[in-house]
């Protein structure tokens, strides 16, 4: 089933990625849509939480079923970024606006971040994973709208345009896009995904870059991605990959 066949849409939740696990866990089927007006507890990764004012973004669930060869656990890894490429097409098809990605999960716009990616696994022993993907996008903020201390950090369609942008167009193009980067995952286009988050990337190979693990800071030089979707960093001549997990936050020079 194509991607946004089924939506349902709420006022208020603590997050779409919760209820949408609420209706995996009902026997939802692949594709379903959850969109609210406003989270009360929107969730970004590592535990931060995602500012999602009524009615100013765009704050959206779709649940996966994963099908095809190699099965969750292979292709799970790049999920994040052929979302981030989806919603980078979005944008541009419904804004006009050329957003970049920031590894792994994170869509930004002259380095402000303008949408984040979080995904989490549903797996079942003996039965088909799921995935749900969150997306959260920054519509129509002012820069009133964010909290003093994100007023430098974030940015909004509204704010990058100077027009009002319409979130149902922008939510009817992301099921379509999602949906074409979701096939081309299962259906063996891993490679496709990387270069596409290579060229999207809002830091090109050679770029200095800066990362903050738990206990560290990891200074080198950007050289691309792994065929795994990892971070290839060069530190003292000698190439080294990380993991998503590994990394609290990442800057560039």
């Amino acid at each position: 089933m194509t991607l946004g066949m089924i939506i349902h849409r709420l006022e208020s939740v603590p997050s779409t990625n919760d209820a949408a696990r609420d209706l995996v866990r009902d026997g939802a089927a692949h594709g379903t849509v959850v969109v609210a007006a406003e989270q009360t507890r929107g969730r970004g990764t590592k535990g931060r939480s995602w500012h999602s004012p009524r009615g100013l973004g765009l704050y959206v669930s779709f649940i996966l079923r994963w099908e095809g060869p190699g099965g969750p656990g292979e292709s799970f890894p790049l999920l994040p970024l052929a979302a981030g490429l989806a919603a980078a097409d979005a944008v541009l098809a419904a804004a006009g606006v050329e957003a970049l990605l920031k590894w792994p999960n994170d869509l930004v716009y002259e380095r402000r971040k303008l949408g984040g990616i979080l995904t989490e696994g549903v797996f079942r022993a003996g039965a088909p994973g799921h995935a749900i993907v969150g997306v959260g996008l920054n519509v129509n903020h002012e820069e009133s709208d964010f909290p003093e201390d994100l007023r430098a950090l974030a940015t909004s369609l509204r704010l990058i345009t100077g027009r009002p942008a319409d979130g149902e167009e922008m939510l009817g193009r992301l099921c379509q896009t999602l949906d074409s980067w979701y096939n081309s995952l299962i259906r063996g286009g891993r490679d496709m995904i990387i270069r596409g988050a290579e060229d999207r990337m809002a830091f090109s190979p050679g770029t200095r870059v800066r990362m903050a693990t738990a206990g560290d800071e990891i200074r080198g030089v950007y050289r691309g991605l792994t065929p795994e979707g990892r971070l290839r960093l060069e530190r003292a001549g000698r190439p080294e990959s990380f993991s998503f997990e590994e990394i609290q936050a990442l800057d560039w020079e």
